[in-house]
């Protein structure tokens, strides 16, 4: 009998409901008393039990005096517990499933080649809504000049960094002029490239010479907060260039062996050892 208990337990009832239901089974119709003495369910306790399998549609009621209990049919017992069971499985599959469907959406793509770069990046210009953020190059501005511009003339905020092409307008535009860009192709080993849109998605690539271009694609909200987040300060220091003076502030990092490296990416004393050499 203990096996049969344990089974029905995984059906969520408990111990008490199981010997009150099987001593229905073996002795039909009962009074609560009865069942109590029969099943070894306690006295003080009976009447809470069967309240509960009767909730469960596992027991009904008899009108008599006193009111007697007897057991739902075991086939008719096991055809509603499948049937509910069933009903739970498919829930649990439809929400996991969803769940499943929604961290897709936070994969990161990875994109190889120049061309395709290029290509994803113009497609994420073109879907861009309420705003874009751009981090570019001269190279990269013709195959996404038309793109940016269009978003422009519909009246979508354009925000852009752009390293060289000094008479270049994408948007409003940045000029990356408070660092030589070779000194930032160096520290980055290539040409850092970012498209941002509506705070939805992102593209982040690098072209290098003599090497494939490569970029990630996604709409991870972590990476394109970070992405948004390094233009918005290069724009500021940019201007900030601008009103203290390119010199001024290149002297500033050069001056300071922390700055240093953080803007080369190499240790102040190591360049100079460097240029020492030559």
């Amino acid at each position: 009998m203990e096996d049969i208990y344990k089974e029905l337990q995984r059906f969520g009832f408990s111990l008490y409901e199981c010997k009150a239901y099987i001593g229905l089974l073996q002795h039909d119709p009962m009074t609560g008393y009865e069942i109590s003495k029969r099943s070894g369910v306690p006295r003080s306790m009976i009447y809470e039990v069967l309240g509960k399998l009767v909730d469960k549609g596992a027991v009904y009621t008899i009108p008599s005096e006193p009111v007697t209990y007897s057991p739902l049919a075991v086939k008719d017992l096991i055809g509603r517990l499948r049937k509910q069971f069933e009903q739970s499985f498919d829930y649990v599959e439809r929400r996991l499933s969803a769940l499943g469907s929604e961290r897709e959406v936070d994969l990161i793509r990875r994109i190889s080649g120049d061309e395709p770069v290029i290509a994803e990046m113009a497609d994420l210009i073109a879907h861009a809504e309420k705003e874009l953020w751009l981090t570019v190059w001269d190279s990269q501005v013709a195959p996404i000049q038309k793109a940016v511009m269009e978003r422009v003339n519909e009246g979508v905020p354009v925000f852009s960094v752009l390293f060289g092409s000094p008479d270049t307008e994408l948007g409003a535009t940045f000029h990356h002029d408070y660092m030589p860009p070779e000194v930032a192709e160096e520290r980055m080993g290539g040409r850092l490239t970012i498209a941002a849109r509506d705070k939805e998605e992102v593209l982040i690539a690098n072209f290098a010479p003599n090497t494939t271009a490569w970029a990630v694609k996604t709409t991870d909200p972590a990476l394109v907060l970070v992405a948004v987040e390094y233009i918005r300060h290069d724009i500021m220091f940019a201007e900030a260039t601008q009103a203290l003076g390119a010199e001024r502030v290149e002297a500033l990092w050069r001056g300071r062996p922390d700055l240093f490296h953080v803007v080369t990416g190499r240790r102040l004393e190591e360049f100079e050892q460097g240029e020492g050499s030559r």
